[in-house]
């Protein structure tokens, strides 16, 4: 059981690091789960590996609950006008990929699991290509940006126009592989949203997309199967760790992104794009 909780806390640690950088929580998580595998049953990791996200989200509300407050005493009725507006911009967002992600999503991670290539499934394959094509574009997309003014600074400047079309790169992540947070802040820079504020706005996407899919993947295992004791233990301290990670690492984050670009990110992700497939092709 011990055993089985530091497990746990390793998960949570590269949920928490993974899920804000473009680097792809899935690659991460394929790996960390050959390495490492939880001794749990397929039904309640497949609920573990997303769940653990409610942590991360928990981070952003923390850090973020100021700006993301519509109530606060703090704001005048302008700020306050403004906040809402934020949010209703969020939802316009999130609405092109809950209405994909209902329909495909399930059918689309089914088919990937079940068909093989060279041994290898073709979902792991996805992942690598991803990686590495997505790494490709950060890298091509900071060469184009280069020196370059973005035309919107903040998150108040993006327009409900905007925010559906980074909605619509956020579909993207059904893929395997492409990293939401990747899809969304390479979305918003093409779109000349600068890094940081494609960054934040990404992060607040976040919110409705993860609580959604986490509470369908919950009310899924909850109508078929029920959590013991130590599954609940197992939730608790996966989302605790990925909320501690996830407050260090969007801190970071964003210091990062005001004085540097995502081409190391890039880098990154086509050498792990290589690792994946070289590992699972010769494994």
């Amino acid at each position: 059981m011990i055993l089985e909780i530091l497990k746990t806390v390793l998960y949570g640690i590269v949920e928490g690091i993974t899920e804000w950088l473009p680097i792809s929580s899935t690659g991460h998580i394929i790996l960390l789960n050959d390495f490492i595998p939880l001794n749990i049953s397929e039904t309640f990791y497949d609920l573990f590996e997303i769940v653990i996200q409610l942590g991360a989200i928990m981070a952003v509300i923390v850090l973020f609950f100021h700006k993301l407050n519509p109530f606060s005493p703090k704001k005048d009725q302008k700020q306050k006008k403004d906040t809402w507006s934020l949010w209703f911009k969020v939802v316009v967002a999130v609405l092109p990929s809950a209405i994909i992600g209902l329909l495909l999503d399930e059918r689309l991670d089914n088919f990937l699991r079940s068909v093989t290539i060279l041994g290898t499934s073709l979902n792991t394959v996805m992942v690598a290509a991803a990686l590495i094509l997505y790494g490709v574009a950060f890298i091509l997309m900071e060469r184009r940006s280069k020196g370059k003014t973005f035309r919107i600074q903040s998150t108040n400047e993006i327009s409900y126009k905007t925010a559906l079309l980074i909605g619509a790169f956020q579909v993207l992540s059904i893929i395997p592989g492409t990293s939401r947070s990747g899809a969304t802040i390479l979305g918003a820079i093409l779109l000349g949203v600068s890094r940081s504020a494609g960054a934040e706005f990404s992060f607040f996407l976040a919110i409705p997309t993860m609580v959604g899919a986490s509470g369908l993947k919950l009310v899924k295992f909850l109508t078929e199967s029920a959590l013991g004791g130590t599954e609940i233990l197992l939730l608790a301290v996966g989302c605790l760790v990925s909320f501690l990670t996830s407050l260090l690492v969007i801190k970071s984050l964003m210091e990062y992104v005001r004085k540097h670009s995502f081409a190391a990110f890039g880098v990154y992700r086509i050498i792990l794009g290589a690792v994946v497939l070289l590992y699972f092709l010769l494994k």
